[in-house]
């Protein structure tokens, strides 16, 4: 989808490689500038940069950074994510840059942003979204909110907010011959995900407490721990799917179980399905739920899911290099998404320099 598109990363840490690994996904050039004589920052042909092309540059060395100023000229988008002002003590601000390339699209990766109180500190996925709002739901009532590692800030807040920006970018120097800069911040992203939820407080259906919300409250609405220590994951929001849950448990004539919405009740009936729950192993439960409309459906790990019915059959999950992974998404009718491997480190130097010249 993205062919003729160039993209020049410069080689960092998580989001930004997502991002630059997403528009390789689907079908962009993406030439990541490693770290030259080894010791990078990533782990040699990690997944993250399967199918780009790598260069190993010296950005301090005056030859090796003329070199990439060239190749920074013939690119569509760049991708960085240092901390402000590093990339303009190496010369390669946006304004130096769109001086030789003026549709150049400047995306800027970081956790606090380009300003700001916070943007010359540290910090990780797990600090961002605490000061973002969008980790205050997270995990029941009385223990410290926790989710799954850097997909909420990181990749959903940080990532994909970073290939929106570029693409949009991309299309309006495509119209205007104006390049622009992407300040992509994970505190900005992920407090714009949470207007989901925003809304539905409009609503009434959320509110400021935790575990007093449709989403974070009830006992239909939460994971439950198995038997066997495995798990399982319950949320039948509207009434036909409850009512489907509660016939799967014969428990449709339960005086205190027809009362969905009694928030009193919660507390009570999450304690009666957790003792339910536990009475089997996960294999039982996904045996019991299966085609049925009562949206439950077992905890499974990536391993486990890339053997599946439904993710195996979708080519969800792929290990081409003996790496676990996941394909690429979204997926383009009449287009194949065959996984592409990743480079060695500078493997594609003197290939990228001959382009040049």
């Amino acid at each position: 989808m993205l062919n003729g598109i160039r993209i020049i990363e410069i080689e960092g840490l998580g989001p930004g490689p997502f991002a630059a690994m997403h528009l390789a996904d689907l079908g962009a050039d993406v030439i990541t500038i490693h770290r030259k004589g080894g010791g990078g920052i990533t782990a040699d042909q990690s997944v993250l940069d399967r199918g780009k092309r790598s260069i190993a540059l010296d950005l301090k060395d005056p030859d090796d950074l003329a070199t990439a100023k060239k190749l920074i000229s013939t690119a569509d988008a760049l991708i960085e994510g240092f901390r402000p002002g590093v990339m303009e003590r190496l010369g390669l601000g946006p304004e130096a840059l769109h001086a030789e390339n003026p549709k150049l699209v400047y995306g800027r990766m970081t956790g606090w942003g380009q300003s700001g109180p916070r943007a010359q500190t540290a910090g990780h996925d797990l600090n961002y979204i605490a000061q973002s709002g969008a980790l205050w739901y997270a995990s029941e009532p009385g223990s410290p909110p926790m989710t799954p590692a850097t997909l909420v800030g990181d990749i959903g807040g940080g990532a994909l907010y970073l290939v929106i920006g570029i693409l949009s970018g991309i299309l309006n120097a495509q119209r205007t011959g104006q390049g622009t800069v992407v300040d992509a911040a994970i505190i900005d992203g992920s407090a714009h995900m949470m207007n989901l939820l925003m809304a539905l407080k409009q609503a009434g259906g959320l509110a400021t407490d935790r575990g007093m919300s449709l989403l974070d409250g009830p006992h239909w609405s939460r994971s439950y721990a198995c038997a066997d220590g495995g798990y399982v994951s319950v949320q039948c929001l509207e009434p036909q799917f409850y009512s489907a849950f509660l016939a799967k448990l014969d428990l449709s004539e339960d005086p205190e179980f027809s009362r969905q919405h009694d928030k009193a009740l919660w507390p009570k009936l999450t304690t009666r399905l957790a003792d339910l729950f536990l009475a089997h192993p996960r294999d039982h439960w996904d045996a019991l739920f299966a085609d049925s409309d009562a949206c439950v459906a077992v905890v499974l790990s990536p391993k486990e899911a890339a053997i599946a019915p439904h993710t195996a059959e979708r080519g969800i999950w792929q290990a081409p290099d003996g790496h676990l992974q996941a394909a690429a998404a979204p997926r383009f009718d009449g287009r194949a998404s065959d996984l592409k491997r990743a480079p060695a480190r500078g493997q594609h130097t003197d290939e990228i320099l001959g382009e040049l010249g």
